[in-house]
């Protein structure tokens, strides 16, 4: 874990790794939850049987989605900024899934600080309620790069946006 004193710190960082994960293993139950929450309930995914049976990967495999809403969690494994009270996802830049996730196998995350620069915006109330002041914002852009265990190629590739308030 990469532990930064504040935004200065983290935007001279820029052009570097942030770090990697442990692995996590992507479980049936983790698919069964994600497709519950979003609808996508397409058997590659819900059904391990017919996965095993039709699938060109031999078992059932976790959404895209689901691999990329691991990010936050991930990303707090890598990176830690001290003064920063309030993080925003705010979208990408780019998003490629170039790898199937399988159920049961073991999944990482690598993040470098493409970029990061101060962004001007102030927290929604417009001031820091403890102290009167106008809060200060960067605009930082990661490679995220999802990687399963023994696989040659990438599962995901990602350039996330984030702002982070202090």
């Amino acid at each position: 874990m990469q532990t930064f004193a504040n935004l200065a710190d983290f935007t001279a960082h820029a052009g570097q790794s942030l770090g990697e994960t442990e692995y996590m293993t992507i479980t049936q139950e983790m698919v069964d939850l994600f497709a519950q929450a979003t609808g996508d309930h397409q058997w590659i995914h819900t059904n391990p049987d017919r996965a095993a049976l039709e699938s060109p990967y031999k078992a059932a495999i976790a959404h895209g989605f689901l691999t990329l809403s691991l990010a936050p969690k991930l990303m707090a494994e890598i990176y830690r900024v001290e003064s920063v009270k309030m993080g925003v996802n705010y979208g990408a830049n780019k998003i490629r899934f170039t790898n199937a996730v399988p159920v049961g196998s073991r999944l990482r995350m690598k993040a470098w600080l493409h970029h990061a620069e101060p962004d001007g915006r102030t927290t929604p109330s417009g001031a820091d309620q403890a102290t009167e002041q106008p809060s200060s914002s960067v605009r930082a852009i990661v490679e995220c790069v999802f990687e399963v265990e023994g696989a040659t190629k990438p599962a995901c590739v990602a350039e996330l946006i984030t702002l982070l308030f202090e």
